[in-house]
């Protein structure tokens, strides 16, 4: 049986304390901002990646959206199915590994917020492995709207002031040993309380990306209009321009 990463680990017991953290609570505006970028039309098909316990899932079912949520944490997706059920919501909370979905030109828009996955494989070819499988469960004609870290950044931001500054108020805290210039990842130490009261600390291995590399990597995909924005916690807005102090970037891709 092959070691588990550390986004196995970490996620595998900690649905009810993630929804704690600081970086969940904008949901109902980032909710706002999708259903513009869908142009309110709830005919429309969507798959949201890496869903966790759901959040964006929930509040768009709510709104009367049809939602796939995937993800690859049990323990996430059953406070996902738990949540949606106390709502009296139908949403389909599927556990699937993001660079293997079965998809095929099912869904009108994907949605990858707050570090879905994308960022955090262990190699550039399994973040790309995960663009690629969302490519290909889109139709034709979709959009995909997606944040990852943005590599402007640390270029000219400590990692470790940023979250000193906003990381106090949930439960997770990191402390980043290296940020690697060659390779644009991020080596750090999360310590957390999981669920069952334990405390835990694990190594990770981010990976930040510049905005051109996200341009390329999708037009490579047939993405064929690609916009990128400052993406701030709870307020996306296409007025965002995109800069060295923004910590994410929001992506909005069309075909």
């Amino acid at each position: 049986m092959k070691n588990k990463q550390w986004y196995e680990t970490l996620f595998e017991n900690y649905g009810q304390q993630y929804e704690n953290e600081i970086f969940v609570q904008g949901t109902i505006g980032e909710c706002d901002f999708l259903e513009k970028e869908l142009g309110f039309d709830k005919s429309l098909k969507l798959i949201d990646i890496g869903c966790g316990t759901g959040r964006h899932s929930i509040e768009l079912s709510k709104r009367g959206y049809s939602v796939t949520g995937i993800d690859l944490s049990e323990s996430m997706l059953e406070k996902a199915r738990e949540k949606a059920k106390l709502q009296g919501l139908q949403i389909d909370f599927l556990r699937h590994d993001a660079r293997d979905l079965p998809f095929e030109g099912k869904f009108d828009m994907a949605i990858m917020l707050c570090e879905g996955g994308f960022p955090l494989m262990e190699t550039d070819e399994m973040n790309f492995e995960i663009l690629r499988n969302v490519s290909k469960s889109l139709k034709a004609k979709s959009k995909f709207i997606f944040t990852t870290l943005n590599g402007l950044f640390p270029l000219f931001h400590s990692i470790n002031e940023f979250h000193a500054e906003g990381g106090n108020e949930g439960n997770a805290t990191y402390y980043s040993k290296n940020f690697d210039l060659m390779t644009l990842r991020d080596h750090n130490l999360t310590k957390f309380v999981d669920d069952s009261g334990v405390e835990k600390e694990i190594a990770c291995n981010e990976r930040y990306y510049l905005p051109s590399e996200i341009t390329w990597l999708l037009k490579t995909l047939g993405f064929t209009k690609i916009e990128i924005f400052g993406a701030k916690l709870g307020a996306f807005s296409r007025e965002d321009k995109l800069t060295t102090n923004d910590f994410e970037m929001l992506v909005v891709a069309e075909r």
